[in-house]
């Protein structure tokens, strides 16, 4: 019998003070898969991948992400959001804690206590004991990816996961989705420029004022 999907929307719609952001979205993700999603700005694929990450829920429809569903009990939907990371336009990191205790911590949590590896990869290795207040943005960018490289999830949701990295830092991020998607996982990436992300990704989206379409290109 084959698997169910990781994700299903069916006919997933979401408001927010009178305003539709996005409505009648269908949409399966299957394990493997590495989804792009391009559009223009606002079209609503941030909202898209919060729905994603179970952090908004649906005004209208069915959903299931990763086995939760509208029904499931708090508790469970956090456990649920262990197996799904997000990386947003802005670093979700501690600014009060250094570069080395924002992987660590995470890592921990994980159950691998080990952050040096992770962080020498990315190139923080020689400034992990800044406080990530006084980190770029750059460097604040780099530190989720130290994190990623630390676990596997099942659900991977990256936004614009190229911009602000350098050569070898963008190698990584590549090689985490491979891992993510050959494994148990699927990833979707929300790129402004789709053919960065064409050698990785296996189906194409599009949003676009409010609805999800495959992109047949």
């Amino acid at each position: 019998m084959a698997s169910p999907p990781l994700v299903r929307f069916v006919d997933v719609g979401f408001a927010t003070s009178g305003s539709v952001i996005l409505q009648h979205v269908d949409l399966a993700i299957e394990r493997g898969e590495v989804i792009g999603v391009t559009g223009p700005n606002g079209a609503g694929k941030t909202t898209l991948l919060r729905l994603l990450a179970t952090l908004h829920r649906p005004t209208q429809g069915t959903y299931s992400v990763l086995g939760a569903t509208g029904d499931t009990s708090p508790e469970d939907l956090a456990s649920t959001r262990r197996h799904i990371a997000l990386v947003g336009h802005s670093p979700a990191i501690w600014p009060e804690l250094t570069l080395r205790e924002n992987v660590e911590l995470v890592a921990l949590l994980r159950g691998r206590p080990d952050a040096d590896e992770s962080l020498r990869r990315v190139g923080l290795d020689g400034v992990a004991g800044l406080k990530a207040a006084h980190a770029s943005l750059g460097m604040q960018r780099r530190v989720e990816f130290a994190r990623l490289l630390t676990w596997t999830p099942r659900l991977l949701l990256l936004d614009e996961p190229h911009a602000g990295l350098d050569t070898a830092t963008t190698a990584l991020v590549d090689e985490v989705v491979n891992r993510v998607s050959g494994g148990h996982g699927a990833a979707v990436l929300v790129s402004h420029d789709p053919e960065r992300i064409a050698d990785l990704v296996t189906r194409r989206l599009v949003v676009k004022a409010g609805t999800v379409s495959e992109d047949e290109r």
